[in-house]
């Protein structure tokens, strides 16, 4: 226990005090996560709208597949980005395997399918809330599409906060790809491993309490978000 409580202490020190390093890893970990997550929202918010309001030939494969790989194992999106990116594969002459870029892609595999499912069951419950209203507006699908966008607009970012705490959480994928590299590559979630593997718990601990905090800030806000549309009438 005195072990724990020294660490401890020593943990809340170098947050406090915006330990150099700590702060680098924390700002590595935002920047390839909300990269990834704008990027990938790119498409599978389109994606999920499309699937929604739209029917054609193999929509119900397309919305199988996407729910599958909702449950992408990481290490397996890792490892097939690790081969597309190596030196043996269709794109290692890019030269972009151990960097944060070949840990954004990893990301964006992982939460594609989860921002594109998610976002495809939220428009087709605001499809049915305004089915009257699009129907005597007579709009096109697209417009349709962009309707329900802008009047969805307060559910889908809890969609995009989920897709974020997924993808800042994530250590596997991110592991075989980027390799941990200090100053470089180390992530919190990495970092946790090796400093806890290390026998580092100050360090471990610090990225883990912020890491901690990060999750409950995500999940405050989309309850905030929530509470907001629902008192202004989006909901």
């Amino acid at each position: 226990m005195p072990d724990f409580l020294n660490a401890l202490d020593v943990a809340l020190s170098l947050i406090l005090s915006w330990d150099a390093d700590l702060m680098e890893i924390v700002g590595l970990s935002l920047t390839v996560s909300l990269a990834a997550v704008g990027l990938a929202s790119i498409l599978a918010l389109p994606l999920g709208g499309v699937l929604a309001i739209t029917r054609f030939p193999g929509r119900m494969i397309v919305i199988g597949i996407l729910n599958a790989f909702m449950g992408l194992p990481p290490v397996v999106a890792g490892l097939i980005v690790y081969l597309l990116l190596s030196r043996a594969g269709p794109f290692g002459v890019w030269g972009l395997l151990y960097t944060p870029s070949a840990m954004i892609i990893v990301q964006i595999l992982v939460v594609f399918p989860i921002l594109a499912a998610l976002s495809r069951q939220l428009f087709e419950i605001l499809d049915e809330e305004y089915a009257d209203q699009l129907r005597v507006l007579g709009l096109s699908a697209h417009q349709k599409m962009l309707t329900l966008l802008h009047e969805g607009r307060f559910r889908l970012i809890t969609v995009l906060l989920a897709g974020f705490g997924r993808a800042i959480a994530e250590v596997g994928g991110v592991m075989i790809v980027g390799g941990n590299i200090d100053h470089l590559t180390r992530v919190m979630t990495t970092a946790i491993a090796l400093e806890t593997s290390k026998g580092n718990l100050s360090l471990a601990l610090g990225l883990g309490i912020i890491l901690l905090l990060l999750a409950m800030s995500i999940n405050i806000a989309a309850m905030f978000i929530r509470i907001l549309a629902n008192r202004s009438g989006y909901l």
